[in-house]
């Protein structure tokens, strides 16, 4: 996705500490097959908004190939990560959510932030990758209708959380 002004030159990003800004940060997490649009929307809309996001691809060369066949440089390769916490984690959807699904680097990414009490957003067929770390169970939310069957969808509506015991999600 390259620098956009919000975020920090590729060679510098990873020497910025977790905490110490006040500008909120979002880690988006590509595999091939995402929906493009259910990436590059809200890419672009939080980079104008002035968040810091840094994209990552499941791949190790930073390209991720979407369903339409719409190739994206992300900003670093997930190993690049490593365990840095985001104020939220963005999971798109598509059939590239069966690979963000079997990657354990993602799940590891899942739980880390939502035991670190971080926002998870899940959009389409990705709230799977959120059901797959058992966040889901007994909640109301949202996905796309092909993997109702395997979450056992509960509602249509994205609830508030009622306790502090419920960790902070959105599905859509």
């Amino acid at each position: 996705m390259g620098y956009r002004g919000a975020n920090p030159p590729l060679d510098t990003w990873s020497l910025m500490p977790d905490t110490s800004s006040t500008v909120p940060t979002v880690l988006v997490l590509l595999a091939d097959g995402f929906e493009e649009i259910e990436a590059f929307a809200p890419i672009d809309l939080l980079r104008r908004a002035g968040v810091e996001v840094t994209v990552a691809s499941l791949n190790e060369n930073r390209h991720a190939t979407g369903r339409s066949n719409v190739v994206a440089h992300a900003d670093v390769a997930l190993s690049a990560v490593g365990d840095r916490l985001f104020d939220l984690l963005f999971l798109p959807g598509g059939a590239g959510v069966k690979l963000l699904r079997a990657d354990p680097r993602v799940r590891q990414a899942v739980d880390q932030h939502h035991a670190a009490g971080r926002w998870l957003a899940a959009i389409c067929a990705a709230p799977t990758v959120l059901n797959d770390s058992g966040l889901l169970s007994g909640r109301k939310y949202t996905a796309h209708f092909s993997v109702a069957n395997g979450l056992h969808l509960v509602a249509l509506l994205v609830s508030p959380a009622k306790s502090s015991e419920i960790s902070k999600a959105i599905c859509f």
